[in-house]
């Protein structure tokens, strides 16, 4: 530098003023000093946007991994039996599933179980905290299983409006109205957000129960344990005249529950106890201990189909 400067020659200075005229449409303008500046807007959680993933490419991909990896993943797994597709017959129309919960193979395994036209026109109500909480695992989520935002730590109207829209689109909406997996494999109440959705919109309701997915990969567990399921579909339901959301939300519960009955003993047996108002409720006896409660679920594990084991390659 000092040679340079000797022989004259002028010290090259950055273009600063060419410099701060680029910035801006590359960063955000700055704001001026006393003015309280606008809150970023959120990107993920409830806030993320799903649009794209109903475009056609995005469908196209998802068919295809629905139908290829996830498939044959579900199948190694939980080897389904899917009961009680022929009451859907006749019903037309979007609809909104609402399942029991016990594990994250739940999503993957209903959306493979359930029947055409339904299961590619399908999107996911996911926790908004839990599978939305970065831009990596919200794109991941909405491309994959079709999932949009729900919130289950608060009643959000933005939650409910992006459902009841889609849902007058013409898409088919699958809610656990449990709100998360169940922490030790007893069911937990039923929230009033699928009975909302359904006397909002008028679409009918349909109860399924899943079996057998608790002991595959229960909540905790790092490592899946090969078994057997059962997708048991029942009849859809539809909010009466007057029927508040609370109310049809426990009739959806019973549903629920009648459904878990016939995967563990037999059509007939089931419907008996249904009529007598003896159907087994899906949540453990009240004013047990942890142990008790593990205990008293002990039987209705045992009545349940064979385990199964991984492959011997």
């Amino acid at each position: 530098m000092s040679l340079l400067r000797d022989l004259g020659v002028p010290r090259l200075r950055p273009p600063t003023r060419w410099l701060r005229r680029l910035e801006f449409p590359l960063r955000a303008p700055h704001v001026p000093r006393g003015v309280e500046p606008p809150p970023r807007r959120a990107r993920t959680g409830a806030a993320y946007e799903t649009d794209w993933a109903r475009t056609w490419p995005a469908r196209l991909t998802r068919a295809g991994i629905v139908e290829g990896p996830m498939r044959a993943a579900v199948e190694l797994l939980a080897a389904p039996e899917v009961r009680g597709a022929d009451r859907l017959e006749g019903l037309e129309g979007p609809v909104v599933f609402v399942a029991n919960h016990h594990s994250h193979l739940d999503t993957p395994l209903l959306v493979t179980a359930l029947p055409e036209p339904w299961r590619h026109r399908l999107v996911v109500g996911a926790a908004a905290d839990y599978f939305f909480g970065t831009r990596v695992t919200a794109a991941l989520s909405a491309l994959a299983i079709g999932a949009i935002p729900i919130e289950r730590t608060r009643i959000g109207r933005r939650s409910a409006d992006v459902a009841a829209d889609l849902l007058e689109e013409g898409w088919n909406l699958l809610l656990f109205p449990e709100g998360g997996r169940s922490p030790d494999g007893w069911g937990q109440p039923f929230r009033g957000g699928a009975a909302y959705l359904a006397r909002r919109c008028g679409v009918a309701v349909v109860p399924v129960h899943v079996a057998g997915t608790g002991r595959i990969l229960p909540k905790g567990a790092k490592r899946p344990r090969p078994g057997s399921t059962i997708v048991t579909i029942g009849r859809p339901l539809r909010p009466t005249e007057g029927e508040r959301p609370p109310r049809f939300a426990a009739r959806l519960e019973r549903a629920v529950a009648e459904l878990a009955d016939e995967a563990t003993s037999d059509w007939y047996s089931a419907r008996l106890r249904a009529h007598a108002g003896t159907t087994p409720s899906l949540s453990a006896p009240s004013g047990l201990g942890a142990w008790r409660r593990a205990w008293a679920l002990g039987d209705r594990r045992r009545r349940r189909s064979r385990r199964r084991t991984w492959p011997r390659l």
